[in-house]
């Protein structure tokens, strides 16, 4: 196999030191448009992921690659486990192109996965750990998974129960033979952990043991046919008008965006980043995960979700220099903090996105936990996924009040309603081209071309850019709520609850919570003679739909405020909420 070639494994390898992004002055509008381009410097990387692996394991082969509780790999390690379970896959007959699904929470074997099925161009398909049965087997037919990699559970979800209940067929089934009529693509289903109700599933030590030399022999033909371009990773998305659609992105949109993250915050082999965040979001599996090998640094994984004392303890214990996180996620181990305090003095920097930042939160992050380069990032999974980020030295109010600037090889410009772009200072709808748009919705053709035009993704978020090229996200055009860190669409949940017999309108929206951010409120119109019930409402979602999507409030309501042409107005329910709870 070809390891990545001599100047792009230099590029990778000297990316801290190039100087092409230093040139910060060069981030600003231009002509006092809202228009800004990124460094040409260094140099995007046409590579795979295994190209991407290889190279890191011949640089760093002896030093910590992956490190869970239970678990502890070094980069030779983790390439030998990668190519076992790689082989174990074509063994059953996997193909590249093929889906495989993986449904897990955080674990070495989502890991392994994640590299496993890059290495045979086999497309890995994202699925939320909080997914209930309607959403779990959309997700699976609408991209025909093969194969499902998956945790046997996980806190209240019992997900193996979840697949016998979509697929029955799967207690007489053979081996890798499943026929189901609810999930009538899906072949194997690979379960997590020990032997237990495994009827017609395989486990996944014995799925990294099946590959003998026919399949390591075709490893190496298997790696010359990968293209950059090809599809590797598929991350649902919540839709504006009903179902989640599937953002598709390349080996080439997903390894340079976790370059130029990591380059933000000068990783390098002697660094240790936790990675407390899922490895389903982006956040996760690309900043995080191909974000470390990009530098050869070792992933610290505190456990299988965000614990505060879980995380402080692996930070303190593995002496972690970086840490990503969501601001809740700080606050909470900031409180941890001050019931039981660590040693913190090797941390230095890291991520922190998903919501703004308020300025003591900042503070106290970069004075208690040490984190004085801690960054700001922006993006959406539509652009693999950050687009703006903060500089280690920019000042704390440019961190808590902007997203930063512009990322390396893309250009961002605001725009009004009628697609001209505005002057600086002026709010419109930000929009991103480059290397890191993705290559689209997945066989939704009609969606894909409404979100890029000409190239450009627009994001539907409401933006400004300053003289000096920061950004400050300010609004969303299309009313998302973003919850703790997650991305809800109204959308999806209004069509949710329109199936409840009671249900006549209904309208979701986001009202501010000092915690998460913003929670989910929907305003219900009963049928005639009919009443709604909060409590029955919620347990008509228990279930079916995530539970960071199920309405914190419902409202009886007689009607819903429209304007005149009959839209509904969102932004007057929300101050009426607002206002009705003294927020």
């Amino acid at each position: 196999m070809t390891i990545l070639n001599e100047s792009i494994a230099n590029r990778i390898q000297n990316f801290g030191l190039d100087q092409g992004e230093g040139a910060q002055t060069n981030l600003a509008p231009r002509d006092g448009k809202s228009y800004v381009q990124g460094a040409k410097h260094p140099e995007l990387a046409f590579a795979t992921i295994p190209q991407l692996l290889r190279d890191a394991v011949s640089r760093y082969g002896p030093r910590d690659a992956v490190i869970f509780p239970d678990a502890r790999l070094s980069y030779y390690d983790l390439d030998r486990a990668v190519d076992a379970l790689a082989t174990g896959f074509l063994a059953l007959g996997l193909e590249t192109g093929d889906r495989v699904g993986i449904w897990s929470p955080n674990r070495l074997e989502w890991v392994l996965t994640q590299f496993a099925t890059a290495r045979i161009g086999v497309v890995l398909v994202n699925i939320n750990p909080a997914y209930r049965l309607s959403e779990l087997e959309y997700a699976l037919n609408k991209v025909g998974c093969k194969a499902l990699v998956m945790a046997r559970s996980f806190k209240s979800s019992e997900y193996l129960k979840m697949v016998r209940t979509l697929a029955p067929e799967l207690d007489g089934a053979e081996k890798g033979r499943l026929q189901a009529a609810r999930l009538p693509q899906l072949r194997h289903v690979i379960v997590m952990g020990e032997a237990e109700d495994d009827a017609g599933c395989w486990r996944f030590d014995e799925v990294s043991s099946l590959g003998g030399p026919a399949q390591q022999l075709r490893l190496p033909k298997i790696d010359g046919t990968l293209q950059p371009d090809d599809a590797i990773n598929i991350q649902f998305t919540s839709g504006t008008t009903g179902q989640p659609k599937g953002a598709t992105l390349s080996h080439y949109n997903i390894v340079n965006n976790a370059r130029f993250v990591t380059d933000r915050i000068k990783l390098t082999e002697n660094d240790r980043l936790a990675i407390p965040v899922p490895l389903y979001h982006c956040f996760g599996m690309v900043m995080g995960v191909l974000g470390a090998v990009s530098k050869g640094a070792a992933m610290v994984f505190p456990g299988e979700a965000f614990d505060p004392v879980q995380t402080l303890d692996a930070l303190a214990r593995e002496r972690c220099t970086a840490l990503y996180g969501v601001p809740t996620m700080f606050v909470a181990m900031l409180q941890e903090l001050d019931a039981t305090p660590r040693d913190l003095s090797a941390l230095r920097t890291g991520v922190m996105a998903g919501a703004p930042c308020p300025v003591d939160v900042m503070k106290q992050v970069n004075d208690r936990m040490n984190m004085r380069e801690v960054t700001i990032c922006y993006g959406m999974t539509e652009t693999a996924p950050v687009s703006f980020q903060s500089f280690v030295d920019d000042t704390t109010e440019q961190r808590c009040a902007t997203v930063g600037r512009v990322h390396p090889h893309l250009e961002v410009k605001i725009i009004d309603e009628a697609g001209a772009v505005v002057p600086v200072g002026v709010q419109g709808e930000l929009c991103t081209r480059g290397y890191s748009v993705m290559k689209g919705y997945w066989e939704d053709s009609a969606r894909s071309q409404e979100a890029i035009r000409d190239g450009w993704m627009h994001t539907g978020d409401l933006a400004v850019l300053d003289a000096d090229g920061f950004c400050t996200i300010t609004g969303r055009v299309k009313d998302m709520i973003i919850r703790g860190g997650e991305n809800i669409y109204p959308r999806e949940i209004e069509e949710f609850l329109f199936g409840h017999p009671d249900v006549s309108e209904v309208q979701v929206f986001g009202i501010p919570d000092a915690r998460l951010g913003e929670e989910v409120c929907a305003w219900i119109v009963p049928k005639a003679g009919r009443s709604v019930d909060p409590d029955a409402m919620r347990a008509f979602c228990q279930g079916q739909i995530a539970h960071f999507k199920v309405p914190r409030h419902f409202r009886q309501v007689d009607e819903l405020p429209m304007t005149i042409t009959g839209k509904p107005q969102k932004f007057v329910m929300r101050d009426r909420m607002i206002e009705e709870l003294g927020l």
